[in-house]
């Protein structure tokens, strides 16, 4: 098995009051590297897709506002829409109960629930990670295609280095051109 994800993400201690949730939009997205808080899709192909979630829903807000930062995650449209507004304890302070509920994705046990299978597949570690693998729709192809891409545009990253030190420069403009071509295609998909 592969780990989950390189890096848990942190929310920095923001206090700044703003109109609007979605004001704090740069800020999550820098804390949590540009990746959905929930399944860790990087957002350089889906960038339009990419919303701010909060964690625990806004009808079940108590003690904070909905525009706390401590409160919001950084997710893509498909885990923000499939969590929607489930929140199984009904409490602003419990998360999870009986192996149901959520994990702050900023907390370090989150990573416990999940890791990737050799094609980057995310599967579930526990009880309550297989909950929440299937209320977020962690068993999407997206997720396991996203991450091999990544995968591949870091070896390409890699062939790049060892291309400059070649010499056969027919074989070289071969293999950059190939390169182009994969990102001209990884591109588009952003605009999809």
């Amino acid at each position: 098995m592969i780990p989950f994800r390189n890096k848990t993400p942190k929310r920095r201690d923001i206090k700044t009051v703003v109109a609007r949730y979605s004001d704090h939009r740069d800020e999550l997205k820098k804390d949590y590297e540009s990746r959905c808080g929930y399944c860790n899709d990087v957002d350089t192909w889906r960038t339009v897709w990419f919303e701010i979630d909060h964690f625990v829903p806004q009808k079940y807000l108590n003690t904070i506002s909905e525009t706390d930062y401590s409160n919001l995650v950084y997710a893509c449209r498909s885990c923000n829409n499939s969590k929607r507004a489930h929140w199984p304890t009904e409490d602003e302070l419990t998360h999870h109960k009986n192996d149901e509920g959520f994990i702050d994705p900023c907390n370090d046990n989150y990573d416990k629930q999940f890791a990737r299978n050799h094609s980057g597949r995310i599967t579930h570690l526990t009880q309550l990670g297989k909950w929440m693998y299937y209320k977020l729709k962690l068993h999407k192809p997206q997720h396991e295609i996203i991450w091999q891409i990544e995968a591949i545009d870091s070896l390409i990253e890699e062939c790049e280095a060892q291309l400059d030190k070649m010499d056969n420069e027919l074989l070289k403009e071969r293999v950059l051109n190939l390169y182009r071509e994969y990102r001209k295609y990884t591109k588009q998909l952003g605009s999809i």
